[in-house]
């Protein structure tokens, strides 16, 4: 079995009774940074055997692992935070296990985008998640597909890029002639001590940020052309 364990995002007492079971019983624990996944499993006095599988290595080791599971191995996979697969490594080996009829299952739990939108005061009963946007080419383009979609969308950004984004999704606003002015909402840290949630017209959150002496941390990015 092959079971997709989802991790805090911030607050390590954030992780599900049947998460900590999981970890515990498994024969291994497959780890994006066997760093930061070790400072968990202290935490719960979980010895489970830990190696690293991440977007460098996992080419190369999806083979190997999928043989273990098919020789009857219980494997987890967690990434540093959140749920493996969403913007982490996770898919790779997903698909390698099903084309091999290995059973698998994703336990429920943590992922930043839901309590993003959730607190955000955006409407949430219909939106896109698009994760990270490409970085050089291609960026533009799905700005505009995003403007277009008429839904709020949700974007992780790490926190040296997040004022540019916001301000080249205001400039490709203008640019289609667009009136409406745009809702945006900036989340940071959730769930940690310095947890933040700036929300207001992209003008305003643009300026708060910019009255920061530094940007830092986990973001995520809730945008709402309909205001």
């Amino acid at each position: 079995m092959l079971y997709l364990v989802p991790t805090p995002i911030g607050n390590l007492e954030d992780i599900t009774l049947r998460a900590l079971r999981v970890l515990r019983e498994v024969d291994l624990i497959l780890a994006e940074d066997t760093r930061v996944t070790k400072r968990l499993l202290s935490k719960y006095d979980i010895t489970t055997s830990l190696t690293a599988f991440h977007s460098h290595n996992e080419h190369k080791r999806v083979d190997k692992i999928v043989e273990e599971l098919s020789a009857g191995k219980n494997i987890a996979l967690v990434s540093d935070a959140g749920s493996p697969g969403i913007s982490d490594p996770g898919f790779l080996l997903t698909r390698a296990a099903l084309a091999e009829g290995v059973e698998l299952t994703s336990l429920p739990g943590p992922t930043a985008l839901i309590p993003a939108i959730v607190m955000s005061g955006i409407p949430c009963d219909r939106f896109h998640f698009e994760g990270f946007l490409p970085q050089k080419k291609g960026k533009l383009t799905r700005i505009k597909y995003l403007l277009d979609l008429g839904n709020p969308f949700i974007l992780y950004e790490s926190p040296h890029r997040v004022i540019k984004t916001l301000i080249r999704i205001k400039e490709v606003h203008t640019e289609k002639g667009q009136e409406t002015v745009i809702k945006a909402c900036v989340v940071r840290e959730i769930s940690k001590l310095h947890e933040e949630c700036i929300r207001g017209t992209i003008d305003e959150v643009i300026s708060a940020l910019e009255a920061k002496p530094s940007v830092k941390g986990e973001i995520v990015i809730i945008v709402d052309t309909k205001a």
